[in-house]
């Protein structure tokens, strides 16, 4: 502990009502002020060991979407699988030396922003796969993590991890995919019957996916960079034509590219934590005529 003292000295007249000989009256006024020494050491430190954003060096980031058309399946009588091309992001990362015992851990975060997933059955009806708290407004995302390593995409090429304290840069690659690869049943989900009365489906999903430093120790988030993508997907269906040659691709072939934006997008607090968009999702069935069912409920 080092103490500031400042002496201050006070030169007063008696009150002339006194009569009585003038002499001074010296007070002797002591202030002393107190700091914690170590703890102003420590701030500096503390200023001097924080990684700042200007500090962690991006480079040969890339965001793209596989140029080539969705691939429709039909081997199953049951259901008709498609599979879309690849969104794929990955950037090379030089982060500075970390001079304190923290852990810092770099890598994707991705959350779903909107999402309208319809399967039609002629003039019968339509099954939707819904995000209900994002159709109702409540929320802005939902975390499009596995599952397991929120708030991450993922655990093994989309993270890095650092264990300081270290003496030199580390440097390394993070990178991920993401593809729909559904399945859709030829018939009516909520029937007993087998015949194919599928007509159309129709897809549309945005994303946000964000490159993000995270201090495990402080929690202190660290926003490197935004993209936005979008995944749309139309089928036509002939049920009555034999199995092999029923869908067919229509409106684009190919995928918008993604977005790579010039400013920060911060992160809604859904986006960090569960459920993800998996668990959270519903499979409803939307009669034509009637109250909808649901199907399959969220997890």
């Amino acid at each position: 502990m080092y103490g500031l003292i400042v002496l201050v000295l006070v030169e007063s007249q008696p009150a002339a009502r006194f009569p009585r000989p003038a002499r001074l009256t010296r007070l002797l006024l002591t202030i002393t002020f107190t700091c914690a020494a170590m703890g102003c050491i420590q701030s500096i430190a503390c200023n001097k060991s924080r990684i700042k954003r200007e500090n962690i060096v991006v480079s040969d980031l890339v965001a793209t979407i596989d140029h080539c058309p969705t691939v429709i399946e039909e081997n199953s009588p049951i259901v008709l699988r498609y599979k879309t091309p690849y969104f794929k992001a990955s950037a090379r990362i030089s982060m500075p030396p970390i001079s304190r015992n923290e852990t810092w851990v770099v890598g994707w975060i991705q959350a779903c922003t909107q999402m309208e997933f319809y399967n039609t059955y002629g003039d019968i009806g339509m099954s939707s796969w819904e995000l209900p708290q994002l159709r109702e407004g409540l929320v802005r995302a939902i975390s499009d993590s596995d599952g397991v390593s929120y708030p991450w995409y993922g655990n093994t090429t989309e993270t890095v991890t650092i264990i300081g304290p270290t003496s030199k840069p580390s440097r390394f690659t993070v990178s991920m995919n993401d593809n729909f690869y559904p399945s859709v049943t030829w018939a009516v989900p909520v029937s007993e019957s087998n015949t194919p009365l599928l007509t159309n489906i129709k897809r549309d999903q945005s994303f946000t996916t964000w490159l993000v430093a995270l201090n495990t120790t402080t929690k202190e988030k660290t926003l490197l960079h935004t993209i936005k993508w979008r995944m749309r997907v139309d089928i036509v269906v002939d049920p009555s034509l034999p199995l092999g040659s029923r869908a067919r691709l229509v409106g684009r072939l190919h995928q918008e590219q993604p977005r790579v934006l010039t400013r920060m997008e911060p992160i809604p607090l859904n986006a960090m934590g569960r459920p993800n968009a998996n668990d959270a999702q519903v499979l409803m069935w939307r009669p034509r005529r009637g109250p909808p069912l649901v199907v399959i409920p969220p997890k």
